[in-house]
């Protein structure tokens, strides 16, 4: 069982994306379920209405989910099995202030050393826990031996116990600290291998040690995915525009095609275009690089044109908002551009009114005239040329660039004779808008 557990707290960060395709194209694989569980414990951030976009972007992106959590749901859970830490002695109640722990902190930061909690509190017997009125938070008792996991991306990664100290897992205000519900989300959810960031790495030894305090005796497999670079070869932040998945799906690139382009990110793959679909029968998560990968979005745009051009007439139209008519003009200039929006543009512009500049202007009306007047339109544009040159004796320049405006609508862009097959047929339609 596979999981995907965001923080609805901000616009979804491609290397979330990320880790939700890798955990659902594995769950796809062995066909054991994946859950999306909104991680949501968190009441002192806005999360209004951010579920439903993880929801709506994960849908864009074609993964479906078996099964929905809302992690405050399970807050009884993580209560009860909190108060069994406390009855068994595995973890104890600790009445340290923040404005407490804040000085020995300063302390060991002034000393030049790690700050590991000192276990004040560990001792205290019964009479002095119920005796202080003081609030509290509840933290695990650290592990006196080497806590060691495989990593199916980095290999075998040991903690020693002296860097693992008595964490917190309630707060004083009875809620779940991120460990202490994720790991005991994953415990009752089912789930067998989780796939994440490797910024969480440091978390996976207290939360499988979580689950062996409380008993839990499944394993749970993990891959820690190298962390993506910007152009600037420093990891990506919220400031890039390009971390952001909703900002790329703006910019004019398909889901399809930026999920492709995070699969093939440090990774080896047999091609470079495919759907989740096709990477289903060739994803490896071993292969993943243990190097970090950098982000490259002349690539990813490479990725956008070769999906533009294998996308389906309905989806074309879908995505472009044009008739089947016009499905093979979209396609044709994927040749100058790679972005939907892009394209949108050069398609409008050949439909719409044109602004034919002063010197060119009496030529194109002249031009305009015979096309509009002749019986047939010739099936070649090397015999509609043949034809307009004879009937109006212009050539060169002045033949061209007025065509090429009435036609496109720019002074620039592809051959003529390549764009003639496809717009042939809407010649005069696109001509009486160039007016």
């Amino acid at each position: 069982m596979y999981r995907f557990a965001p923080s609805p707290t901000g616009d979804m960060h491609i290397g979330n994306l990320r880790a939700a395709i890798f955990n659902y194209i594995r769950s796809l694989q062995d066909k054991s379920g994946f859950i999306l569980r909104i991680e949501d414990t968190d009441t002192a951030r806005n999360i209004e209405g951010k579920d439903k976009d993880i929801m709506e972007i994960l849908s864009l992106f074609g993964i479906k989910w078996q099964t929905l959590y809302y992690q405050s749901k399970n807050l009884k859970f993580h209560q009860e099995f909190a108060a069994k830490l406390l009855q068994e002695g595995k973890a104890f109640c600790c009445f340290c202030s923040e404005e407490e722990l804040s000085a020995k902190k300063e302390k060991a930061k002034e000393k030049g050393v790690a700050y590991r909690y000192d276990g004040t509190c560990e001792h205290l017997s019964d009479a002095e826990v119920i005796d202080n009125p003081k609030p509290f938070t509840i933290r695990l008792k650290k592990p006196t031996r080497v806590l060691k996991f495989t990593d199916a991306i980095k290999g075998e990664i040991s903690f020693e116990p002296e860097n693992i100290d008595s964490f917190v897992i309630m707060r004083a205000d009875k809620t779940p600290t991120y460990n202490f519900a994720c790991a005991t989300d994953d415990m009752l959810e089912g789930v067998t291998f989780v796939i994440r960031g490797e910024d969480h790495v440091s978390n996976t030894p207290k939360q499988n040690w979580i689950r062996e305090c409380l008993g839990y005796t499944d394993e749970i497999s993990y891959a820690h995915l190298p962390i993506i670079l910007g152009p600037d070869g420093k990891k990506m932040s919220k400031r890039d525009d390009a971390s952001s998945v909703k900002w790329m799906l703006d910019t004019g690139f398909l889901p399809e095609a930026i999920a492709n382009y995070l699969v093939l990110l440090g990774n080896k793959t047999p091609c470079e275009v495919f759907s989740i679909e096709e990477a289903v029968e060739f994803f490896d998560i071993a292969k993943i690089s243990k190097a970090p990968a950098k982000f490259d979005i002349d690539k990813l745009a490479f990725i956008n044109r070769e999906h533009i051009k294998r996308a389906s007439t309905k989806r074309i139209c879908e995505l472009f908002g044009v008739d089947e008519s016009k499905v093979e003009l979209v396609k044709f200039y994927t040749q100058e551009s790679s972005l939907i929006p892009e394209i949108k543009a050069k398609i409008s512009a050949i439909f719409s009114q044109k602004e034919i500049p002063s010197e060119f202007s009496q030529n194109a009306e002249i031009l305009r005239n015979e096309i509009l007047n002749l019986a047939q339109i010739p099936a070649e544009f090397n015999e509609l040329k043949t034809i307009l040159m004879e009937k109006t004796a212009l050539k060169g320049k002045a033949f061209f660039m007025p065509l090429r405006l009435l036609l496109t609508g720019a002074p620039h862009g592809p051959e003529l004779n390549e764009l003639y097959p496809l717009i042939k047929s809407s010649i005069k339609e696109i001509l009486n808008a160039s007016k």
